[in-house]
């Protein structure tokens, strides 16, 4: 009995140690982004005068328009989840439901596509998007993004709908159902879980990337919000604006946490649900 309450001790103890060490960095980045002057410099952990200027000045700044580029990215970011899971799901019912020489194989070589960093297909994307007539467009970015967002929402899609009973699709094929009504009325109700897990991740990843948004955007007007704080500056090159850049990233981290915290059940769920069968 005694080893058990130990045991169960240590867990709480090394759970709090990650908590701390995982909310720390936003703790002091809410805390300075409510400094300004030399209050930056403080020791202290929360500030002595709370201001909302840093937060006031990243929208009043005629150089760095950042509510813009919060829109640049919303709209990419959203458009990349819709493009994503609508091509998910399609995929998916092909590949876990209907049986065709080389599913296996086809299933690998697109999770093999998430393997490869962004460097490696930079400039064959860099030619590609030229070519198409998107270069220096904020909707441009929604193709590159595709390519690591896509493989990983097809992979947990695919296995979770190999584990669908097959008398659902049976009784719908038998009602007169063609497949496109099967996935839509029989297997999207079902899908909630893993559709939320996946959209959220793909939408981390397009809210976060970096280097496709600093490459094939040049035009400040379309940039996004990764690349918009990195180009925050100061009055001199020896001003490091710390206020602003911590107030750019608690927005920014903002809708993450609302996303993350309102369908954090769901995204449990739906991480676990291909992990066994039963």
């Amino acid at each position: 009995m005694k080893a058990a309450w130990y045991w169960r001790a240590a867990l709480y103890i090394a759970a709090a140690v990650v908590v701390a060490i995982s909310v720390f960095p936003f703790a002091y980045a809410v805390s300075t982004s409510f400094k300004s002057g030399s209050a930056l410099f403080d020791p202290g952990m929360w500030p002595k005068a709370a201001t909302l200027d840093n937060y006031i000045s990243l929208f009043t700044l005629a150089e760095q328009p950042f509510g813009r580029h919060i829109l640049n990215s919303v709209m990419v970011s959203v458009l990349v989840v819709t493009l994503s899971l609508f091509i998910g799901v399609t995929a998916s019912y092909a590949l876990g439901r209907i049986s065709f020489k080389g599913r296996g194989l086809l299933l690998l070589t697109v999770l093999a596509v998430s393997m490869f960093p962004q460097v490696a297909v930079l400039a064959g994307m860099f030619e590609l998007i030229r070519f198409l007539g998107i270069y220096n467009q904020a909707l441009g970015l929604v193709l590159p993004y595709m390519i690591f967002t896509l493989p990983f929402t097809v992979w947990v899609l695919t296995t979770f709908m190999k584990q669908l009973p097959k008398e659902l699709e049976e009784a719908a094929i038998m009602d007169g159902c063609g497949p496109w009504r099967i996935i839509k009325d029989v297997f999207m109700p079902l899908l909630w879980p893993a559709l939320v897990s996946t959209g959220l991740l793909a939408f981390i990843a397009a809210w976060n990337e970096f280097m496709f948004a600093l490459t094939f955007v040049l035009d400040n007007n379309e940039r996004t919000v990764p690349v918009s704080i990195s180009l925050i500056s100061g009055a001199s090159k020896y001003d490091i604006p710390w206020g602003n850049i911590m107030a750019a990233s608690v927005l920014v981290t903002l809708p993450l946490l609302a996303l993350v915290l309102a369908f954090q059940r769901k995204i449990v769920s739906g991480l676990t649900a291909g992990a066994v069968k039963g």
